[in-house]
């Protein structure tokens, strides 16, 4: 997995859902990797913003964060936000920082992979331009694997590099054999719940859920 990542250099996490855990597995990539972050389309900024939660959590200076293409009021799914704020999200103006092209960057997506971002185009279409490998995190719970298939579905379909899925919660060992089963994946790391990430080492988190198969 560290290898493949290594390899890759920018990844695009992209979830099955909101609130899956993107942002999480996003400062814990983030910190192990020393890798700089990104968020190219913000959803709601009257609480803490994705960029400043992954900054506050990994403690690394300003100049591994970059700037929202995209910064809208309302947490709500892109299209609706942007309307709210009449702005219309515009593909051609979302590209990686230039600065971040030799290094590491986590890209982290808004939502799931098929929320509408305008009249036209999905979450999933901004990742082909992109076209960076992909992270799938999805929940470890009940429900998770219809979403994850479908998820995994759409996702190589549209000829995009999947490197795996990243289940976040409780340990699942029945949802997990069947994701890797009938998804022809690799679940690539279980994150469980985590009380206080301001008080976890996240390079250390990294390394035992990204690592545990590295020879030692």
């Amino acid at each position: 997995m560290v290898e493949h990542m290594a390899k890759a250099k920018h990844l695009f996490i992209t979830g099955t859902d909101t609130g899956v855990g993107k942002t999480v597995v996003s400062a814990i990539l983030t910190a192990g990797m020393g890798a700089s972050y990104w968020k190219p389309i913000q959803c709601g900024l009257e609480e803490q913003t994705d960029t400043e939660f992954v900054r506050e959590v990994t403690g690394l200076s300003d100049q591994y964060f970059h700037p929202e293409a995209y910064r809208l009021a309302q947490p709500l799914s892109p299209h609706a936000a942007a309307e709210i704020d009449n702005v219309k999200i515009d593909l051609g103006r979302i590209c990686p920082p230039e600065k971040c092209l030799r290094g590491a960057l986590i890209v982290e997506g808004a939502g799931g992979i098929m929320v509408p971002l305008n009249q036209e185009d999905f979450m999933i279409d901004l990742m082909k331009k992109l076209n960076m490998p992909v992270l799938l995190v999805a929940r470890s719970t009940l429900g998770t694997i219809n979403h994850t298939l479908l998820s995994l579905q759409a996702l190589r379909g549209r000829g995009l590099e999947v490197l795996g899925v990243v289940m976040n919660g409780p340990r699942n060992r029945g949802n997990k054999k069947a994701l890797e089963k009938y998804g022809k994946t690799k679940v690539l790391a279980e994150i469980e719940p985590i009380a206080d990430m301001t008080s976890v080492d996240l390079t250390g988190k990294f390394k035992e859920c990204f690592c545990k198969d590295m020879p030692k």
